[in-house]
């Protein structure tokens, strides 16, 4: 299921995307369009290249890219570095959120901020903003003056990332399990929180998730399966709501498709944030 959108629209579109991980082949030609301001939910079997997927679009250096290509605004993705990819609008929220001691939140995300922007944020804007995010994503008032991540539980680190995609605005967000370890309350505040940005900022979503709950929450209009490094279906929320009641094994026998032995998860520890922003936070040093 694709729309169809306007030239102006910032669209991503991946084209036969192979991706290897230590030599060993993840992802076998995947294609994917995903146009300004919609959201796509990605799901699959754990170890069939949903995490690869969000890092290879992203730039992580574990990752590389043996075929295809990736486009986002009418530019060639691959050829960005990390921090590029950033600035020009991608983030990923991560599914393993990094520890940064030494750098607050609000000096990471002020320096965020200001690589985006011709002329410095001020001071009492960026508080301003601040304050508000941290009251959306109802934490504790310290949050800006904490080192980033650092003796955060787990479902607070989530939070935090929702935190970096509010201040951040970016035109299209990656959320990788970003609903894993959130308490009912929280996957409701988390949720409401990236509908909220969704609406303001005709942001794009791409939602990788297990959890029919949090899509419901967010609605994504589409839904892709991913199978054994590919694409292997594409639906509507009817999609990810039958593999909430029914599971997977229906996809393998109606389509024919043989179940590969399991691949290790990744665990992906980049955030996004860190790697735009690394050369100005060095520079204050």
């Amino acid at each position: 299921m694709i729309s169809e959108k306007g030239d102006d629209m910032k669209t991503l579109e991946i084209s036969n995307l192979h991706v290897s991980v230590e030599d060993k082949e993840i992802l076998r030609g995947v294609d994917l369009i995903v146009h300004q301001g919609e959201a796509h939910a990605l799901m699959g079997p754990n170890g069939n290249g949903k995490s690869t997927l969000l890092a290879a679009v992203m730039g992580d250096p574990r990752y590389t890219v043996t075929e295809g290509s990736i486009i986002y605004d009418g530019k060639d993705v691959l050829k960005m570095p990390v921090n590029e990819r950033s600035i020009a609008g991608l983030f990923l929220g991560m599914q393993y959120p990094q520890e940064i001691p030494g750098v607050t939140n609000s000096d990471f995300l002020r320096a965020a901020i200001n690589v985006r922007r011709e002329t410095p944020i001020s001071l009492f804007q960026f508080i301003k903003q601040m304050d508000k995010t941290i009251s959306d994503l109802q934490m504790n008032e310290d949050l800006a003056h904490r080192f980033l991540n650092e003796g955060f539980s787990g479902g607070e680190k989530k939070r935090n990332e929702i935190v970096q995609l509010e201040m951040l605005k970016p035109s299209l967000a990656m959320l990788d399990e970003i609903d894993s370890g959130l308490d009912v309350d929280a996957i409701k505040i988390v949720a409401d929180a990236i509908s909220s940005i969704r609406k303001e900022n005709n942001m794009s979503l791409i939602i990788v998730s297990h959890y029919e709950r949090f899509l419901e929450l967010i609605r994504p209009e589409f839904t892709h399966v991913l199978v054994n490094g590919r694409i292997a279906l594409n639906g509507g929320p009817e999609l990810y709501e039958r593999i909430d009641k029914e599971g997977y094994d229906w996809i393998y026998s109606d389509y024919g498709i043989e179940p590969e032995k399991q691949q290790k998860q990744e665990k992906t520890r980049i955030s996004i944030g860190s790697c735009a922003v690394r050369e100005s936070l060095e520079g204050k040093k």
